[in-house]
């Protein structure tokens, strides 16, 4: 503490831009390694603080050539202001003092930055405006780091929600007037208009994870009744309908803009996530109404081909919603216009089945309906998806393939759908036994699996082998892993009656799989989970189908499961063992290492070379005897 108070003193060194910074870093590390009760009993803490309190304020004046370096000052305070509640000590912290001005004093140098950086602007309204928008946003981050701090705060006082009141107060304020005007048109394509509305959903979330539910509502009647007073927003489901209609109007006017609109999509998820704030939502007019128009008409991003991602997470908040009430009229209604982008695909004659509308249609349905599968949990809500598909629309997506193979953009979202379709999550294709749809449902998996192994490896290799070969394959090998391990189809019943589906499905899988040298399985991780998972599938229930394999294919097969031994990647496999134990063993003292070395021998004591269930338990047994044996050496 002497030695940094002297440096301020006698400002020694911190001209120089790498002093500066690296005596910013020697100060926020210095809270980290000494309680608050210790610096304030030291002789010089008074002379040290308020030095330390002028240093920072005068660097956050100069932010343009100090800003890498704040961050640093800044957690120093944050750390001191949080061990305030455990401060043993009769002697005062004076943070009291500091901590207001260093406050006031950032948030006046967000000011400056945002006037300094509309300076540059051609036009004076526009310039004028932009800086507005700046501030604003700087005030509202700040209003919502204050809120979000509640969360972690040891006390909680009807005065901190006064508080909290009157500054989120003037936030939804802000919200009533932002969104109107003539003028606003031409400003969703501004990008100080975007960080403005970026704030405004930061802003959201840490308001309704802190005041927004049940609990909350009746733990924090201060703040609503502050929020009455001043705005008119009496509780929590009035705040709830602002939030919606915000959400509402984004996914309205920003058509363009990706990161407004998957922020925006983000907090929606994150509403309908929770049971209570679902149910709470499904009694909204704006969430009834995104319910009852979710189409470009309503929501231009929709058409626009950069936010084809955000589709899939759009489908998946509101299959979530729909799934919440049991109503097939609803959903019924609901599918209603990605039932006509489905008549108008199959309707289409194939002369025209290659155009760039026909394109873009289909890529969007794909992710609607991947986003619509994301959201079942369960027999009732996948039925629902499952009888509207089967056997109206299921022949589409091989027409699909057979046209547009070569092309990833369209391919990529056909299969990763596919790939949710025939995932049994949370048992949720648990058909009834009495019921076929298990092995009809297979039946189409198969078919999509050989109409494109088939195109694709018929194809020659391209200069990007991942894009338009390696992701599909791996994709589609997800596929046949999810459907063999799903356990909702008698796989019997195909040899049985002379089904070709299992038989033709395996045969193209790996010949896909052998289509991919082996370096480059293990050089893409994706790739590599999926090859593997599928071969463990396969050893687990179909160990004829790699047995009867052509030694060539037999040899490359073994000799790939060796090399997946050895990958550093946990969710491919362990270490290879024999390269462990010597690694182990050369790490001891050489005193220890005969001891090491027969606890290793004991390991594998009684186990043989399979992988029967008991035998793995008795291996575990050993494994755990090792353990203990290995800690006590």
């Amino acid at each position: 503490m002497r030695g940094t108070r002297d440096i301020l003193q006698y400002q020694q060194g911190l001209g120089q831009h790498e002093n500066y910074h690296e005596y910013c870093r020697l100060l926020g590390r210095l809270k980290t390694n000494y309680q608050l009760s210790e610096l304030v009993n030291v002789e010089i803490y008074g002379d040290w603080i308020r030095l330390v309190a002028e240093f920072t304020m005068k660097s956050l004046e100069s932010w343009q050539w100090a800003s890498g370096s704040v961050y640093y000052l800044l957690g120093l305070w944050s750390r001191l202001v949080s061990s305030v509640a455990y401060l043993k000590s009769d002697c005062p912290s004076l943070l009291d003092d500091y901590v207001p001005q260093i406050t006031e004093s950032y948030i006046k140098s967000r000011f400056d930055s945002v006037q300094n950086a509309g300076r540059f602007s051609t036009s004076k309204t526009s310039s004028d405006l932009t800086c507005v928008e700046g501030q604003l946003t700087w005030l509202i981050h700040i209003i919502g780091g204050i809120i979000r701090g509640r969360q972690s705060s040891s006390t909680s006082s009807e005065i901190h929600e006064v508080i909290d009141g009157d500054l989120a107060a003037r936030v939804f304020q802000l919200i009533q007037v932002m969104d109107s005007g003539v003028h606003i048109e031409a400003r969703y394509n501004e990008r100080s208009k975007q960080r403005l509305d970026l704030a405004i959903l930061i802003f959201f979330q840490n308001f309704r994870r802190v005041y927004v539910g049940d609990q909350a509502m009746h733990s924090s009647k201060q703040l609503y009744l502050r929020l009455g007073e001043l705005v008119g927003l009496q509780d929590h489901v009035v705040v709830l309908n602002i939030i919606v209609q915000k959400i509402a109007t984004n996914l309205k006017r920003y058509r363009q803009s990706d990161e407004v609109i998957g922020e925006t999509l983000a907090l929606f998820q994150e509403l309908a996530a929770g049971y209570m704030s679902g149910k709470m939502l499904l009694k909204l007019d704006a969430v009834n109404f995104i319910l009852g128009h979710h189409t470009k008409d309503f929501f231009p991003f929709l058409d626009e081909f950069g936010s084809t991602r955000n589709r899939t997470l759009f489908y998946f908040t509101l299959g979530r919603l729909l799934f919440m009430e049991d109503s097939p009229s609803k959903f019924k209604a609901f599918v209603a216009p990605l039932q006509k982008v489905f008549m108008m695909l199959e309707e289409m004659a194939d002369s025209g089945f290659r155009s760039n509308e026909v394109k873009c249609a289909i890529i969007g349905l794909m992710r609607d309906l991947r986003g619509l599968t994301m959201a079942t949990n369960s027999r009732r809500t996948y039925g629902l998806v499952f009888d509207w598909l089967y056997p109206t629309h299921v022949s589409l997506f091989v027409r699909i393939i057979q046209r547009w193979t070569d092309t990833p953009e369209v391919m990529t979202p056909l299969l990763k759908f596919m790939a949710e379709f025939v995932l049994n999550k949370t048992q949720r294709l648990a058909f009834d036994s009495s019921s076929p749809n298990g092995i009809l449902l297979f039946r189409e998996v198969s078919k999509v699996i050989v109409a494109y192994g088939t195109i694709i490896l018929s194809q020659p290799v391209s200069a990007d082998p991942y894009t338009y070969l390696y992701k599909g394959i791996w994709i589609t090998l997800t596929i046949l892993t999810r459907a063999l391990a799903g356990n909702y189809v008698n796989f019997g019943v195909f040899e049985l009656y002379g089904d070709q589906a299992l038989s033709s499905a395996l045969e193209i899988a790996l010949k896909m799989s052998l289509a991919i040298p082996l370096v480059d399985v293990l050089a893409f991780r994706k790739l590599a989970r999926a090859y593997f998972g599928l071969l463990e599938v396969l050893c687990h229930n179909h160990t004829a189908v790699i047995v009867n394999l052509e030694t060539e294919a037999f040899a490359h097969i073994v000799g790939s499961l060796e090399f997946g031994l050895k990958s550093l990647d946990v969710s491919i496999s362990s270490q290879i063992y024999s390269n462990l134990r010597a690694q182990l063993l050369s790490s001891q003292p050489s005193d220890q290492q005969h001891r090491l070395a027969e606890c290793f021998d004991k390991l594998m004591a009684d186990v043989a070379r399979t992988i029967e269930p008991k035998n793995r338990d008795k291996f575990t047994q050993n494994l755990t005897v090792f353990r203990h044996e290995f800690r006590a050496t």
